[in-house]
């Protein structure tokens, strides 16, 4: 028809809805490496937030590509979250004192570890019943 527009519809998905990655629960890490994770029985290729609301994807690949933004997430669930280990890869990146600044106002311990350590040191405050969190850059 002349004159009238026609609105054009997103693509379809074949009826899925598409959401980010999210494991609605809490579990250990049972291996890392080759640029992902394995919990749950399962594996995730990437980078990982662990909050208490469940195991999301966390689309960051280095330290450089940190920002206060990306822990976004961590702070809206500050309330749950005593301590947040980051892991910023295969070497230690200390956290920017802005961010530890802000985690201390939430009254969050923020510790910036490789992600190896972290891995291991969020196993066992999880298993200790702790109010722990962690944001873990994949390693190769």
């Amino acid at each position: 028809m002349a004159g009238s527009q026609k609105q054009q519809e997103p693509p379809s998905t074949g009826g899925f809805e598409l959401r980010p990655a999210h494991y609605p629960g809490r579990a250990p890490i049972d291996a890392y490496g080759n640029g992902g994770f394995r919990f749950a029985d399962m594996s995730h290729h990437g980078s990982l937030l662990m909050l208490p609301s469940g195991i999301y994807a966390w689309n960051l690949a280095a330290p450089a590509d940190l920002t206060l933004e990306s822990f976004s997430q961590v702070i809206a669930e500050a309330s749950d979250v005593e301590v947040l280990l980051v892991g910023t890869g295969r070497d230690i990146a200390p956290l920017q004192e802005v961010w530890r600044q802000k985690f201390r106002e939430c009254m969050i311990s923020a510790d910036a570890m490789a992600t190896g350590a972290a891995v291991r040191t969020y196993n066992v405050l999880l298993a200790e019943g702790r109010a722990v969190a962690a944001a873990l850059i994949a390693v190769d």
